[in-house]
């Protein structure tokens, strides 16, 4: 696995299509507006953004556009470094259902086919696992094949999803704290005395970034004596949590 991703909702994005403030525009080759998530790979540098006007390789100058326009709410990295989940709106203008379901990418974000739930589903947390795909939509759904899904029912709706695919380890940040599944997102249980964080990422099987709502960043490690979170880039550990 050398691709990490993390959704974000930079500005406070609502749960429905913008019609009344234009998207601000793009400068120096960069998309406008906010940006919904990011891939990272370690190997080769390439840093991709998923944004309301599409995909963005930023780690070029200029900037590259990735493939064709349309919304991503949400967006996740595979295991395999060409896959690409997204989902979220078409472009203005543009034809087809809204939103557009669950969408994957073979090829790098190049061309997208639609898996399924056209015309019912946004995903706004969305993120891969080891055995499938995991999303929130308003209700928590997984799916092992991208085509049939399962819900299921948990009593907190996510800010955002993370996982590392290569595993089945996921983290759903809430207003409560960070709750924790081990199965693929089937069974779900509270992280206690974790810190409260909006936005969360894997870096590695074990190692978790997350953003707390006042912008303050955290590196969370799981070791055999439980969660440690460092607030100084991982120079110093306190412990956090039992796991």
């Amino acid at each position: 696995m050398v691709a990490t991703s993390l959704f974000l909702a930079l500005a406070g994005c609502s749960s429905t299509v913008e019609t009344t403030d234009p998207t601000p525009a793009a400068s120096d080759d960069l998309p406008g507006g906010h940006v919904h998530g990011l891939s990272a790979d370690a190997e080769s540098g390439e840093i991709l953004l998923a944004t309301h006007e599409g995909l963005f390789d930023v780690s070029t100058e200029p900037a590259r556009k990735i493939g064709p326009d349309f919304d991503m709410m949400g967006f996740a990295a595979a295991d395999d470094a060409e896959v690409f989940y997204a989902s979220g709106h078409p472009a203005a203008g543009q034809p087809g259902p809204d939103p557009v379901g669950l969408l994957r990418s073979n090829d790098g974000g190049e061309t997208w086919e639609t898996l399924s739930r056209q015309g019912e589903s946004d995903f706004h947390a969305l993120t891969s696992t080891k055995s499938g795909v995991v999303g929130f939509d308003g209700a928590l759904r997984t799916s092992e094949d991208g085509l049939t899904w399962n819900i299921v029912e948990v009593p907190f709706g996510p800010f955002s999803l993370a996982a590392d695919p290569t595993t089945n380890t996921l983290l759903a940040t809430t207003e409560s704290g960070p709750q924790r599944s081990v199965d693929g997102g089937n069974k779900w249980g509270p992280l206690a005395g974790a810190p409260v964080i909006q936005w969360a990422a894997f870096a590695g099987p074990q190692d978790v970034f997350g953003v707390s709502p006042d912008g303050e960043i955290l590196l969370h490690v799981a070791t055999t004596e439980g969660l440690l979170t460092s607030i100084d880039e991982g120079k110093t550990f306190e412990a956090s949590a039992d796991v």
